[in-house]
């Protein structure tokens, strides 16, 4: 499968996104598929959903779908996306984390951003100013297949270990997003 038919299958593929600098100010638009064959630098946030367990606080992980463009079958944050043009970073996350996940969110709020850069082995490229919102689930989880395949809480302390012993589970954005959340629980 080469790039186009890559893209052709991602319904989002011509939503515009907002270009931005390294220091996340709007510099333009382009469509999604255009940002990410080009590894155009885009406004991107990472949504971590958690609650109380009996050890302590609790994260959702979500199995990224493989009918996903890059990074099916990696375990990331419970979902992440990007604002299109026009669009305000939290009303968009508030309305992905319904498409996605089936659920609600509630309270979410910025902990950090980074930039990141990853290329994958289909020739796309994530190069993206990740904002990283925390909050917590309202509801059912009920994840759209095309966009997770599974859903895991799992505490704090198990996902350090999981990310320190076996990194090959995780998207490449994973470890920057985590590290930014355990540090803010």
């Amino acid at each position: 499968m080469d790039i186009d038919e890559i893209m052709a299958a991602d319904p989002a593929a011509d939503d515009l996104l907002v270009l931005v600098d390294a220091l996340d100010r709007e510099r333009g638009t382009a469509t999604k598929a255009r940002a990410h064959i080009d590894g155009l630098l885009h406004r991107a946030f990472s949504v971590v959903l958690v609650r109380d367990g009996s050890e302590g606080p609790e994260i959702l992980l979500a199995k990224r779908s493989m009918l996903k463009y890059h990074s099916g079958g990696l375990w990331a944050n419970s979902c992440c996306s990007h604002p299109r043009a026009g669009e305000e970073l939290l009303d968009a996350a508030y309305q992905r984390v319904h498409e996605e996940l089936g659920c609600e969110a509630e309270g979410l709020r910025e902990i950090g951003s980074f930039a990141y850069r990853a290329v994958f082995d289909n020739g796309l490229c994530e190069h993206e100013y990740d904002h990283v919102l925390v909050g917590r689930a309202l509801g059912t989880i009920d994840p759209a297949p095309e966009e997770a395949s599974e859903v895991r809480w799992i505490g704090a302390d198990e996902l350090a270990s999981e990310l320190a012993d076996k990194p090959e589970i995780f998207s490449a954005w994973a470890p920057m997003v985590f590290s930014l959340v355990l540090k803010s629980l």
